[in-house]
């Protein structure tokens, strides 16, 4: 089982990196803004949710779900 709350630690450090906006991602993205909330109290997300995260962020859901320390995407 994955650690939800490493993942929503994981993704906001990747917004504030890029110098995203939380609230905007999630809008561009059409997820529900309380998403990452549910993720830090232990809900989980479906697998398609979490790719488009990482496709926004530029990162690797294998780096979001903590497989990796490494954020870059294998090309």
């Amino acid at each position: 089982m994955y650690n939800t709350q490493e993942m929503a630690s994981r993704i906001k450090q990747q917004v504030k990196l890029h110098g995203y906006n939380m609230k905007n991602m999630l809008s561009e993205l059409e997820l529900g803004i309380n998403i990452i909330s549910h993720l830090a109290k232990g809900q989980v997300i479906s697998s398609i949710n979490l790719a488009k995260i990482a496709d926004y962020l530029d990162c690797s859901v294998d780096y979001l779900l903590g497989r990796t320390d490494n954020p870059e995407i294998n090309k």
